[in-house]
């Protein structure tokens, strides 16, 4: 059978890039060895944010007496039933991208695929059935998975990765989470929420390294108010597992310290999934383990392109759609203009809420701007105050000269809502003055934004 494009792997690269490639008139077939939807509809941004849903629910509940609800007893995490939604949440969402395929008129073929030839794939299904498929263009999407340290190899039962965090047969008592990036911030504010006594340990000297430092520390102290043990600047050295308990050696700040837990959780980052896949019998260019593009994903073999996690740049799901569909349209012979990823927004889930875009404050300063900085707290916001939340800030850079906005860092409930109006604003190129006098609804969260662009120029109102 040929095809103008097929797509290996279905994740959020690769199935919209097949829906965008069929819209376009291109027949389309996609190749998946899993589930439809890879990693981050069935292991990864679904399951994990119906899994802290239901953390916020019963933290609500904890503190319902705040907001004049009185509950009869006390509220119980019942931990089997938050992760039978989450799974439940998930094979809903991939029977939905089923559903788009077919709409779609796109092949779908249930198998591992690997290149054997130029314009030639070959799908082996799990009984190891083999099928040669022809198309002129091959996009390889086949994503990621958690990376494992020498020192803490992932065993699926004491020592586990994201993929076990979400499927655990019961709720542990103590666990250790290694590596505080979205990931791993994400399941232990869950599993401390519900619960669980979490210790967490970050190497960098924040929490969240990448992002802000204010932000960081904010998220840093919501964590240790809610209990948590968080130990950053501090190296995990080996993990005992022959007992009950695992025993690991943590090295902090103030020298070795020994910490108990029933779970450790790897979250230090992912490992593209390169291998197997036929790029060197076609001599297609890695670079430290990833896939050598150029702006439309192009690899250095005709006919052969790659996004998303197998490719340079940032690992996040919106990231790998915006790479899919800019791939194909360049494909079609549209002109899609290449993506910016300066312009890419970064969101945690946890609350409070993380969400950012552009330059952080000290990247503006050593960048060499003269920049103008505006924070609007939460303690002055009337919504946040009423929602019963009131840690955080909205906190915009700008360049001094021009006006430009440099970045937006935001912590607090809503911000992963609000981020998206900031992405805009760079997009368009709207300065520090037009945020100010474009009129925002009263009451919301969302006034902070410009009550931030205002008090960067001296003209905050509620501060």
């Amino acid at each position: 059978m040929e095809y103008d494009v097929i797509v290996i792997g279905s994740g959020p690269g690769g199935y919209v890039a097949a829906i965008r490639a069929s819209q376009l008139g291109l027949k389309t077939a996609v190749v998946e060895k899993a589930e439809l939807g890879g990693i981050c509809l069935n292991w990864g941004c679904i399951p994990t944010k119906s899994l802290l849903k239901s953390a916020q629910v019963f933290d609500y509940l904890q503190h319902a007496d705040d907001y004049g609800v009185a509950i009869d007893g006390k509220a119980k995490a019942d931990f089997s039933k938050m992760i039978s939604r989450s799974r439940e949440v998930a094979g809903n969402m991939s029977k939905g991208i089923q559903f788009l395929l077919k709409k779609n008129k796109i092949d779908h073929f249930q198998g591992t695929g690997k290149l054997i030839a130029k314009g030639k794939i070959e799908v082996t299904d799990a009984e190891g059935n083999k099928k040669q498929y022809q198309a002129k263009h091959t996009i390889i999407a086949t994503g990621a998975r958690s990376r494992e340290l020498p020192n803490l190899p992932i065993d699926g039962k004491k020592i586990i990765g994201y993929r076990q965090a979400l499927v655990l047969q019961k709720q542990p008592k103590t666990m250790l989470v290694v590596g505080s990036g979205a990931i791993g911030s994400e399941f232990a504010y869950f599993y401390q929420t519900i619960g669980t006594k979490v210790t967490l340990v970050e190497f960098l000297p924040n929490v969240l390294p990448l992002e802000d430092e204010e932000v960081s520390k904010t998220v840093e102290r919501s964590f240790k108010k809610a209990g948590m043990n968080v130990l950053t600047g501090s190296t995990v050295e080996n993990v005992d597992t022959s007992g009950s308990v695992c025993k690991v050696s943590v090295k902090t700040k103030k020298g070795s310290e020994e910490h108990e837990a029933e779970i450790v959780l790897s979250a230090v980052g992912i490992t593209p999934n390169i291998e197997n896949i036929g790029l060197e019998s076609l001599g297609v260019i890695t670079e430290n383990g990833r896939i050598k593009v150029d702006e439309y994903y192009r690899t250095n073999v005709d006919g052969v392109y790659a996004i998303g996690d197998v490719v340079t740049g940032p690992a996040l799901a919106h990231v790998a759609s915006a790479e899919g569909i800019t791939c194909v349209e360049k494909i079609a012979g549209h002109s899609p203009e290449p993506v910016d990823y300066k312009n890419i927004p970064g969101c945690t889930y946890t609350i409070p809420e993380v969400a950012s875009v552009g330059l952080t404050e000290k990247q503006a300063r050593d960048a060499g701007y003269d920049i103008k900085v505006g924070k609007f707290p939460y303690s002055a916001s009337g919504k946040a105050t009423a929602a019963g939340n009131k840690d955080g800030f909205v906190k915009l850079i700008f360049d001094s000269k021009y006006g430009e906005l440099l970045g937006a860092h935001m912590v607090g409930l809503n911000v992963t809502e609000m981020v998206a109006e900031m992405v805009v604003a760079r997009k368009l190129e709207t300065t520090g003055q037009e945020l100010i006098k474009a009129i925002h609804p009263h009451p919301t969260m969302s006034e902070a934004i410009m009550e931030a662009a205002a008090a960067a120029y001296g003209e905050v109102i509620h501060i």
